[in-house]
């Protein structure tokens, strides 16, 4: 067999880099190397992959296209090699998580050593991010979203269901007060968030009809995360997942404001991974192990 699999590996590193001394540097080859295997997957597919210029380089759409099918194919490759033969095996290699600060935090990093005491073969590499990631792109084997799914080949197993709730910290509310009606907030410093897929208004249920109020505030977070710290500082009211304040709740650390009139919207958790028909052994049994372990 010709070095097929060498130049795809090399492409991607390309792609990855957005530049061939950058794949050289990653790949430890020389840059002229890097030119030439480009050049003979090229020639071999009678296809341009990527448009040089002398300042950059850029995927070309039949580039783009090919680099999600060399992608997905190389980690399957991947998958094969690291589990065969699984049976009578105890899962094990490197297993990759994305997921997002809030659910890492306060969800997932809690019950991660006991999965390791379970799985000492299994090497655990978490990354935590509330931007959107592209499993094909980040070679992640899960990645957990909070929220809509969505459209995309990616399989999904549900992990619950977490409703919203209001928030403020006892100091804040002693120096500005409690509101008692939605329409007290425009009194407030409401905590809002800087992501693009963020919202400025909070439903709220009066009378049977729920009504979104537009929220304003002079703080903006680019994180659950950061928010529930904001709040947690006095900084003002913040709307968040009750499984991400369920422990500051039950402490008396926040306190839960308006909740006669809380719509009971919520976000459905799920366990997103590539749509492969055979599951790697170390990514079925982390996905049993979340559904065991994950109350919301």
């Amino acid at each position: 067999m010709d070095n097929r699999l060498g130049e795809m590996e090399t492409f991607l590193a390309v792609a990855r880099q957005g530049s061939l001394a950058g794949a050289a540097r990653e790949l430890r080859f020389t840059p002229s190397a890097v030119s030439r295997a480009l050049g003979r997957l090229e020639a071999r597919l009678g296809v341009q992959l990527i448009a040089r210029t002398t300042r950059a380089l850029a995927l070309t759409p039949e580039g783009e296209a090919y680099r999600v099918r060399v992608a997905g194919l190389l980690e399957e490759i991947d998958e094969l090699e690291r589990d065969f033969p699984a049976t009578g095996q105890s899962p094990s290699g490197r297993l990759r998580i994305n997921a997002s600060v809030p659910f890492g935090v306060h969800c997932l990093i809690p019950v991660l050593p006991e999965f390791q005491q379970a799985f000492p073969a299994i090497t655990l590499d978490l990354a935590l991010t509330d931007a959107m990631v592209d499993l094909v792109d980040e070679r992640a084997d899960i990645a957990i979203r909070v929220g809509p799914l969505r459209d995309s080949g990616l399989r999904a197993r549900k992990l619950g269901h977490s409703t919203m709730a209001v928030v403020a910290s006892p100091a804040y509310l002693e120096r500005h007060g409690t509101p008692r009606v939605p329409a007290d907030l425009e009194r407030h410093t409401c905590l809002r968030f800087s992501f693009r897929r963020s919202v400025d208004s909070w439903p709220f249920r009066t009378d049977g009809v729920t009504a979104h109020q537009v929220m304003d505030g002079r703080f903006l977070g680019n994180s659950g995360e950061v928010v529930r710290m904001m709040a947690l500082a006095g900084g003002g009211i913040a709307r968040l997942a009750r499984f991400h304040v369920a422990a500051d709740l039950a402490a008396g650390r926040l306190i839960e404001l308006l909740n006669p009139f809380n719509p009971g919207d919520g976000e459905d958790i799920h366990a997103l991974h590539v749509g492969h028909d055979r599951l790697a052994a170390r990514i079925r049994a982390f996905l049993d192990f979340l559904e065991t372990r994950i109350r919301l």
